[in-house]
């Protein structure tokens, strides 16, 4: 990278470049085709409200070459939140250079701050062995459990 990487959190003008992200990463990971409408809505919607969650975002020369979105789940064994990263995003061209390591530090400094934060949290597709092995080499673990879910929105 030739110049510097910011990492910062991410507001309501990054809204468009965060809808284009996850439609991308939608596409790359799943085949999914998502419809812009609705991603807008949804990235505006969490933008606006900042109980649900928040986004970072890492930018070059005010361009923005990745992204993340954290939300929060409670738990009542720990008495504390943990922090699920999740629409993790990074321009093809700018991988491999550690944006993804340089987004989660901010996490996790962030994170770190709080006192009731217990964890972060992320899911990776199953045969996605780039990311495991990514999620791996910044110190985070496979948890025990697996991921079960019911849409209630493809009805």
């Amino acid at each position: 990278m030739a110049n510097e990487l910011l990492i910062r959190m991410g507001e309501g003008l990054d809204a468009q470049a965060l809808v284009k992200s996850n439609i991308a990463m939608a596409w790359e990971t799943e085949q999914k085709k998502l419809s812009p409408d609705v991603v807008a809505r949804g990235v505006k919607n969490l933008l606006s409200h900042p109980r649900h969650g928040f986004y970072v975002i890492a930018e070059i020369d005010h361009q923005v070459v990745g992204s993340l979105m954290v939300t929060y789940e409670w738990s009542d064994w720990r008495d504390a939140l943990f922090w699920w990263i999740q629409s993790v995003y990074i321009k093809p061209e700018y991988r491999k250079q550690s944006v993804f390591r340089r987004l989660y530090e901010f996490v996790k400094e962030k994170a770190l701050l709080e006192t009731d934060v217990c964890g972060l949290r992320l899911y990776v597709e199953q045969e996605n062995m780039i990311a495991q092995r990514t999620y791996e080499s910044i110190g985070m673990i496979p948890a025990p459990y697996r991921l079960y879910e019911e849409s209630l929105m493809e009805r």
